[in-house]
């Protein structure tokens, strides 16, 4: 057994315990204060507003005092591997699962889709099931007044089983800088497909969506709605064009906005954020936020109950404060300083959209950002269920793990005196040079898979995606020898991708010199 695994896992519950153990009995943060452990992936700012929110609304409410104690160890990905650790161990051990905190606070719904998935190990030929979430007690009339229809964008606002509650909207959309922009000579964009344009290389920040969910999710946007070949027509010429490939969300604006990148994807609210940050400092407006009309994803930011909660009374009461018109205002309405009842932030402006329809329509005149993300969503009337898994492993073949191979086959295509520059996406099918038409063929190729006895399945059709899906990320061809005994399926797949794209980079370069002086 290697030690990593060992140690790993008991470092992940290690984690998980600090907050219930550090956390002051009620009655030592003075009197009779009660509080909740919230773990969240959520800024300070927020932290900030919700925790002062909270407690006035809770003293006003209640008529006692309250207060969050937040523990805030990485993004939603690390918090779910951190509670998965804690409820594997403790279904080794025998006991409860959870007891450590008592609620989970943002980051996406599929990753709450993960956390509300039942766990199941076997010990000894004894199999042990049980949940990291527990459902809440928010009444079904509660939910109705609350959110109307749950639906936006043809996604649930929050998990019919009452796992999850949506209390923001997240959109994902392009922060740009205008300043940048206007020196490259192009336009500011309205689409994704303009990110691709090739004036922009070395232009672009990405994130690597293996470190984040949220960026997975923006770029699953758009491979769902533009299509899986020309959405990754798109996402493997921004990744060409990147001067970086980040490890976190918040960096893409605090690159733009310091002129370091002219353009990249961000979720709503860290780009509005940022432009909202260079305004107050006196920059002027040169940071511009757009959600591409159509083409972008409107996504629940949830709260969730953990499985034996031990504050659950004041954890509940949360989750309704935050659903509340006090808590939903602190999404959106600009900050001062208030007297307790009085609606909005009073330091930071959080700049996010509410979830509440009641809540928009009522109060839209009084937001900083006049967008109604219900008319914004989009609905993908034919989902690729299975497009999401091949995201990160696809993106690191491509480019994470072969940054200057692209770069060189970039540089031929886009440096092809045959190359148009009058369009921001160029295809095979836009030019008629013979070589600059191979050069995007083989640029834009997906690789086949080995299955088994000898067959091979195409990442580029449906079909091809699900079999490929099935048997290497979910292991069903674990017996067929594709991969060596004791490895990561997933890894394995990455690496077979990888050395394709390789192939094609070095084909591309070779095509570059035929003909050269």
């Amino acid at each position: 057994m290697k030690l990593g695994s060992i140690i790993l896992p008991s470092l992940l519950v290690l984690l998980a315990a600090i907050p219930v153990v550090l956390a002051p009995r009620d009655g030592d943060l003075g009197g009779s204060t009660r509080h909740a452990i919230v773990y969240t992936p959520h800024n300070e700012q927020i932290r900030y507003e919700f925790g002062r929110g909270f407690a006035a609304w809770h003293q006003r409410t209640y008529h006692e005092s309250a207060e969050i104690i937040w523990n805030t160890p990485g993004g939603t990905s690390e918090i779910r591997r951190i509670l998965e650790a804690n409820a594997e161990a403790a279904l080794r051990d025998g006991r409860a699962i959870g007891g450590n905190a008592d609620l989970c606070f943002g980051g996406g719904s599929y990753e709450y889709g993960q956390l509300k998935r039942e766990l199941s190990i076997e010990i000894n030929g004894e199999k042990r099931t049980g949940r990291i979430l527990e459902r809440a007690a928010l009444e079904p009339a509660f939910l109705e007044e609350t959110y109307g229809e749950n639906l936006v964008g043809g996604e649930p606002i929050y998990d019919p089983d009452g796992y999850w509650f949506g209390v923001a909207l997240s959109g994902f959309g392009i922060v740009f800088n205008r300043d940048l922009l206007e020196r490259l000579g192009v336009d500011e964009p309205t689409e994704w497909a303009d990110l691709a344009d090739a004036r922009l290389n070395g232009a672009i920040t990405l994130v690597n969506p293996a470190q984040s969910g949220s960026v997975t999710t923006a770029l699953e946007a758009i491979i769902q709605r533009l299509g899986w070949e020309r959405g990754w027509q798109i996402i493997h010429r921004m990744a060409a064009n990147a001067r970086s490939v980040a490890s976190s969300a918040p960096k893409v604006p605090l690159d733009v906005s310091a002129g370091d990148s002219a353009a990249g994807p961000s979720i709503d609210f860290y780009g509005r954020y940022q432009a909202q940050a260079v305004l107050d400092a006196g920059g002027g407006a040169r940071l511009g936020y757009i959600d591409p009309q159509g083409q972008t994803v409107i996504d629940p930011d949830p709260i969730a109950l953990l499985n034996n909660a031990p504050n659950r009374e004041i954890a509940e009461r949360f989750i309704r404060f935050a659903l509340s018109d006090e808590g939903q205002a602190l999404w959106q309405f600009k900050a001062a300083v208030r007297e307790d009842g009085l609606l909005g932030p009073h330091r930071f402006e959080l700049r996010r959209m509410p979830v509440r329809r009641a809540f928009l329509a009522a109060h839209d005149a009084e937001f900083i950002d006049h967008v109604d993300p219900f008319t914004l969503a989009s609905k993908v009337e034919n989902p690729d269920r299975n497009a999401r898994a091949f995201i990160a492993p696809l993106f690191s073949a491509l480019c994470a793990d072969r940054r200057d191979e692209l770069a060189r086959a970039w540089d031929a295509i886009r440096l092809h005196p045959s190359y148009p520059h009058d369009r921001a996406l160029v295809t095979a099918g836009d030019v008629s040079d013979p070589t600059l038409k191979a050069m995007l063929e083989q640029f834009d190729a997906m690789p086949l898979i080995a299955g088994p006895e000898s067959s091979s399945h195409d990442l580029a059709t449906r079909e091809g995606r699900a079999a490929i899906r099935d048997g290497w990320l979910k292991g069903k061809w674990s017996e067929a020898n594709l991969w060596p005994l004791g490895a990561s399926a997933a890894d394995e797949l990455r690496r077979s991708m990888g050395a394709f794209y390789s192939e094609q980079y070095a084909r591309i370069a070779a095509e570059s010199q035929v003909g050269a002086p």
